[in-house]
């Protein structure tokens, strides 16, 4: 009797499973890697095209050219306390700042979890990592910084045109958050951001009538030690077919 009962809890168990295993309740599928689920390819070589704040961007502007920055008097003060023999240094390059550059970046994959923005102006590296990691134990000029893929209509559900049509294409972009920053300047000339920075990007992709591919980076920089209210920019980079043109120059 008691084989009896446990051969019919046997069968029973199969036949839940089964069941399960046709309506697609068997375990889950593991999600894919950002790399893997990247709506846009923001891989490549890119370079800065300047159309716009030219006299801050392509040279260096004298002592005391803030326009356009919100500082506030402990940021003016700083600005204006600007060492010109220091034109050229590394605090020109980091986070907040690298971006304004006239500079090349090359965008690769480190590992399916990473994305890494090297430049050539500096000669920095930047890496915005998806999901969970560990930030540095100490600041450092790149800071510390989070990725994650905004999915344009991911609130939707269904498929495309008529029941079980394909997915439309994914569309989208990056979101990046840095923190852990050390500090260092907006512009050239010792316009400052503090150690207390937060800088959130987003990097949008998209092609011109005429074939042409373009990367926008929009920068928001908020910092109530230094500014007034945020400092929001946004930069433009083109496409190139390769690294032929890339022309490393070390910051100091």
């Amino acid at each position: 009797m008691r084989n009896s009962i446990l051969a019919l809890v046997v069968l029973a168990t199969s036949v839940t499973l089964s069941a399960q295993r046709g309506r697609g309740d068997g375990p889950a599928e593991p999600p894919p890697s950002p790399q893997a689920a990247a709506p846009v390819d923001l891989t490549g070589y890119w370079v800065a095209v300047v159309t716009e704040d030219w006299r801050w961007r392509m040279v260096t502007a004298p002592k005391g050219d803030v326009a356009s920055v919100p500082l506030n008097p402990e940021g003016l003060k700083v600005a204006n306390s600007w060492d010109p023999a220091t034109d050229g240094s590394c605090l020109a390059y980091g986070a907040a700042g690298l971006m304004r550059m006239p500079t090349r970046l090359h965008i690769t994959w480190e590992n399916e979890r990473t994305l890494k923005i090297e430049t050539d102006a500096g000669l920095q590296t930047r890496r915005l990592a998806f999901g969970t990691s560990q930030p540095p134990t100490r600041r450092i000029l790149q800071g510390h910084s989070v990725a994650e893929w905004e999915i344009a209509g991911a609130g939707r559900r269904g498929g495309g045109p008529g029941r079980g049509g394909p997915p439309p294409p994914r569309q989208g972009n990056l979101k990046a958050t840095t923190t852990m920053l050390s500090g260092g300047w907006l512009r050239r000339n010792g316009v400052p951001y503090s150690e207390n920075a937060t800088l959130t990007e987003y990097y949008d992709r998209f092609a011109a009538p005429n074939g042409d591919e373009w990367l926008a980076v929009t920068a928001i920089v908020s910092d109530a030690k230094y500014l007034t209210q945020d400092f929001v920019t946004s930069s433009h980079f083109k496409k190139e077919a390769d690294g032929a043109k890339w022309a490393p120059r070390p910051c100091k």
